[in-house]
């Protein structure tokens, strides 16, 4: 099942999969791991994708990412214990930008669980615009396979 608020899906290539441990202090008044902590582990999965891509541009350079909208769906409540994994997929990255999307599945199930979208926005940290997305990013890009 595929949730999507727009009517067109844009194509999509899986770039990165980060799995993490549900913690018990997570948990909301209904058993459940609240619902920002889904936010938290596409942020996650994220930062490290970005991390292995682009370490010189996001320390050295005053460069990188800020997201100018973020959304998820929830689709099934994840409880504790256990494992979460993230997937990472993306689509056609435009100058400066790049939409991401997310699906959260527990590693021991793989159903869906929530999916969410980010659209990236590369910038100079120092004087605030954006610039074009790093080479090392396009590339891992165009060499991801098609979800």
């Amino acid at each position: 099942m595929r949730v999507m608020t727009s009517a067109v899906m844009p194509e999509r290539k899986r770039v990165y999969r980060l799995e993490m441990s549900l913690r018990w202090g997570d948990q909301d008044a209904m058993s459940h791991i609240n619902n920002t902590l889904y936010f938290r582990y596409m942020e996650q999965a994220r930062v490290e994708w970005l991390d292995s891509l682009c370490p010189e541009e996001r320390r050295e350079k005053n460069q990188g990412a800020v997201l100018v909208n973020a959304s998820c769906t929830f689709l099934m409540p994840l409880t504790y214990p256990g494992m979460v994994s993230c997937d990472i997929f993306v689509a056609q990255p435009g100058r400066s930008s790049l939409p991401t999307f997310y699906e959260l599945r527990r590693v021991d199930d793989q159903r869906l669980y929530a999916e969410g979208a980010a659209k990236l926005v590369w910038i100079d940290k120092l004087s605030g615009k954006s610039i074009p997305l790093p080479e090392s990013l396009r590339q891992a890009c165009a060499d991801a396979q098609d979800a």
